[in-house]
């Protein structure tokens, strides 16, 4: 208890073992190496990381085993030493009963388990027989066993990358770690869904909060920023003066980035999982095929069908989905950059979001018309109108060409709408207005 304590490194373990033998050189003819304690110089004196004997004093272990040793009592000691660490193990592998409620949580439990046997691995090494490789293994057969329990019933979706660096920690000491990585696998779809209830909420707040108005820019600066956020270009819209503005609203950038943040969110799972560069490769594609195809999809479904929505929104959701629908080939491309998987291999699953604002400008379409045909009904019901007159006018009457100057203001919303669709082209709807100003008699 009056000996110094020393704070670790390979120069301290031996000042600790020359003391020792300073002390029993008179009365015992058994050497350290007799003892067991072995003299391990560092490889790397460099080496900046520090080790288990950087952070832990390990000088009473080799104290009681050099005494016990010279003692004849050498296993006693050894039986000593691996009752109480087994004991110790037991303590470490209890996992709290509040782990699940935070990430710090997670951390401490998986960082005690990893610096258990970091200590083990290094008592292993620098001592003969104090421990030996079956009673390790002995004690990771419990840890693996009670850990991978302890984690299924914890849900650890909510932070996986917490207890991936675990299995590779322990891995660079020699333990296999396979049971480890399987179980992180095994989880891998309960985190995908809990990824994209995530990001379900998080296009739901941008949808809701967008104006549904083309983004006006007023300088260069503001122009550069928004094509670097979406990939977009347009040599006419480049060429006009400012102020201009881009034919999609907010949302399109905003959303463009979080399917890119949720690809990284994906990517960061599976870094530590030891899968090839095909397997997270698929994995993620499959996730933003699903949180496309699924998640946006139906935040874009309930906009569309909200009761107080506008012809003006549904036709600014009609123009966004257009340009979304033509970004998916760019999401492709950094898919494949930060995968290294070439979208030609053989097995690489394809993104399916073409579908998703497809189907999305089908539905507003669909919507627009509905509308349409609703006002127009509304506005027959209202109208004083002589239904009964005995001769046809030689011009149209009030109430057609108050319906074509309703219809005309309506038209003018769809202005910048793709010439494809429900509605045919711009050019068609022109038409059939042309034809309604006819007078009966031009009919």
């Amino acid at each position: 208890s009056q000996h110094p304590r020393i704070s670790g490194g390979k120069k301290s373990k031996k000042d600790v073992c020359a003391s020792s033998d300073v002390e029993v050189k008179n009365t015992s003819p058994m050497s350290e190496q007799d003892s067991g304690i072995l003299d391990v110089e560092d490889e790397d004196e460099d080496e900046e990381v520090p080790g288990a004997q950087d952070l832990v004093d390990f000088s009473p272990v080799y104290r009681c085993l050099h005494i016990y040793s010279v003692l004849g009592a050498r296993e006693t000691f050894e039986n000593y030493y691996r009752k109480q660490r087994r004991k110790q193990a037991r303590l470490v592998l209890q996992p709290p009963s509040n782990m699940h409620e935070t990430l710090d949580g997670y951390r401490k439990y998986f960082n005690q388990i990893v610096g258990f046997f970091v200590v083990e691995d290094h008592i292993l090494h620098t001592t003969q027989g104090l421990v030996n490789r079956a009673y390790i293994d002995e004690l990771w057969e419990m840890a693996l066993s009670k850990t991978i329990a302890a984690l299924r019933t914890h849900s650890v979706s909510k932070s996986p990358g917490s207890c991936s660096l675990s299995p590779t920690s322990l891995q660079g000491y020699g333990f296999p770690v396979n049971q480890l990585f399987d179980m992180l696998l095994e989880i891998q779809d309960q985190y995908s869904e809990t990824l994209l209830k995530k990001w379900s909420g998080v296009f739901r707040n941008i949808l809701d909060s967008d104006n549904y108005s083309p983004i006006p820019v007023t300088n260069e600066e503001v122009y550069k920023k928004i094509v670097g956020q979406f990939p977009f270009q347009d040599a006419e819209l480049e060429k006009q003066p400012f102020p201009k503005k881009f034919p999609f609203s907010e949302f399109v950038p905003k959303v463009y980035n979080q399917i890119k943040e949720f690809i990284y969110a994906c990517l960061k799972f599976s870094e530590d999982l030891h899968l090839s560069s095909t397997e997270v490769d698929d994995m993620i594609r499959k996730s933003t095929n699903l949180l496309l195809t699924r998640t946006l999809s139906n935040c874009l479904q309930n906009v569309i069908k909200r009761k107080n929505v506008g012809l003006t929104e549904l036709v600014q959701i009609i123009i966004n989905t257009t340009h979304l629908e033509k970004s998916c080939k760019f999401l492709e491309e950094f898919i494949t950059n930060i995968t290294n998987v070439l979208p030609e291999t053989v097995h690489t699953t394809k993104l399916y979001g073409t579908t998703t604002f497809k189907d999305a400008r089908h539905a507003a379409e669909e919507e627009i018309y509905t509308n349409l045909n609703q006002k127009i009904d509304q506005f027959l019901q209202l109208a004083d109108y002589d239904w009964m007159a005995m001769e046809p006018g030689s011009k149209a009457s009030d109430y057609l060409v108050d319906l074509i100057g309703f219809l005309r203001s309506t038209f003018a919303v769809f202005t910048h709408l793709p010439v494809t669709g429900r509605f045919g082209s711009r050019m068609e709807m022109r038409t059939d207005l042309l034809w309604m100003e006819k007078t009966p008699k031009e009919k």
